[in-house]
């Protein structure tokens, strides 16, 4: 009987260790609560790990040993895979390459409203030299004291915003999102669908932001709402729309929160892309694996559910997960430095 037992819950463990490492071929990356489950990768190999300690040590009584070693095998199984999935997309935190002219940085940031102040946000850019800043849950004012703060230290960029509800007298700021670019890439403005929310993420806002004269990358500053078990729907519907932003033949730079991992992309990526036709700019650039979510952990612990992409007229050299702070955003901020492909 014992036997049988042991049998039937090495199966299942086996089951939910195949399920947890490549949710993609069983359709479950979207579902609650396997896309809570595998959004970071560092502590399914934690778990899987401390799973083969105890079976290891469950081989020193006699009786145990047959189903203590088909765990500790589908356990070690289970964390290698995890642990190799992440060391392919990256876990390398260098820094950037040198900047050159025709280099372009893009900076994503959740700032979590006012946990990050104008001056420690206008700093980071500057240090940075980021040309494109997507700034979700940061407000217009904000954005423009950013700006002023930028201009005061030679680095100059036009500030974009959008926002849901502005008849509402101090909204949440999970209403709002907020993109600098830099003059050097052109005149920009918000799309009208993308202003209005007619075409847009659903409980909180992305921004849409196109060239005005025809040249230079759409930029699309992203947010969509958390997986949380009353909105998979919801959040599922936003990861569409963003991958709708990118279709093949457009030049279009993604950057921001998109709550979700690279995991949770299958299925979405159209001609070799992750969303759409956009490509994920810090797993091809070795960091893909560094989570930017929550600061409280490790960054090899955390969920890179921040992301910076684009469609093939860009190719990433390089991408950064900026340190966190435990006292500011729970996000870190990702930078991405991008190179223009020749036609």
């Amino acid at each position: 009987m014992f036997r049988l037992i042991g049998i039937l819950l090495t199966v299942l463990f086996a089951i939910a260790t195949a399920i947890v490492t490549w949710p993609r071929f069983f359709r479950l990356e979207q579902t609650f609560p396997i896309t809570q489950i595998v959004a970071s990768r560092g502590i399914l190999v934690l778990v899987f790990g401390a799973i083969l300690v105890l079976a290891l040590l469950l081989l020193l009584a006699r009786p145990m040993r047959g189903f203590a070693a088909s765990i500790a095998i589908v356990a070690l199984l289970g964390g290698g895979a995890s642990a190799a999935v992440g060391a392919l997309r990256g876990v390398d935190g260098s820094t950037l390459p040198q900047k050159s002219a025709t280099s372009v940085r893009v900076l994503a940031w959740n700032t979590a409203g006012e946990a990050v102040s104008a001056d420690e946000i206008a700093r980071t850019i500057v240090d940075q030299k980021a040309d494109i800043v997507a700034l979700p849950e940061t407000t217009e004012t904000a954005g423009e004291d950013i700006a002023l703060k930028l201009r005061a230290a030679g680095h100059p960029m036009w500030v974009h915003h959008v926002q849901y509800r502005p008849d509402v007298q101090k909204g949440p700021d999970s209403w709002q999102t907020t993109v600098l670019i830099a003059p050097s890439l052109g005149d920009y403005s918000v799309l009208e669908s993308s202003a209005d929310g007619t075409s847009n993420t659903g409980s909180v806002p992305s921004a849409v932001v196109m060239p005005v004269n025809g040249d230079g990358p759409t930029v699309v500053a992203v947010h969509t709402v958390a997986p949380r078990q009353d909105d998979m729907g919801g959040w599922s519907k936003d990861l569409r729309w963003v991958a709708d932003q990118c279709p093949a033949g457009r030049n279009v730079i993604l950057a921001g929160d998109f709550n979700a991992t690279l995991d949770h992309m299958a299925g979405l990526g159209t001609a070799g892309g992750d969303m759409g036709a956009c490509r994920d700019a810090a797993s091809r650039a070795g960091s893909g694996g560094l989570g930017t979510w929550p600061t409280s952990l490790p960054a090899l612990a955390g969920a890179p559910i921040d992301h910076v992409m684009a469609t093939p007229q860009w190719r990433a050299s390089g991408s950064e997960v900026l340190p966190g702070s435990a006292h500011g955003s729970d996000h870190r901020a990702l930078v991405t430095q991008l190179e223009r492909v020749s036609p």
